[in-house]
């Protein structure tokens, strides 16, 4: 983990969404604390991580998302070579769903 990110406030920001009970909730305070634009490029690399997970090539991914290759690049470093977030929520979403 970047130990630039450990902070006090990113921690108090942490607690904040940990609070939330459910969907709804998220909504509120994500508009809130988000521009739409903001949101909206949060939201794309979390579907880009998902297709890259199921081995679609930027091509697809790029038209389906509107994602630029830059970003999927990206994601797709944090994939292979980050701190195992994304695998970790994947892994979460799969037991939920089940």
């Amino acid at each position: 983990m970047n130990k630039k990110i450990r902070t006090e406030a990113v921690d108090h920001l942490f607690d904040a969404i940990l609070a939330l009970d459910d969907k709804e909730e998220c909504y509120s305070f994500f508009e809130d604390l988000c521009t739409v634009n903001e949101l909206i490029s949060l939201s794309q690399r979390f579907e880009v991580a998902a297709m890259l997970r199921e081995h679609k090539t930027y091509l697809e991914i790029a038209e389906k998302t509107g994602a630029s290759t830059a970003t999927i690049s990206r994601v797709n470093r944090s994939l292979n070579y980050g701190d195992d977030g994304y695998a970790l929520v994947f892994s979460k979403l799969k037991d939920k769903d089940q």
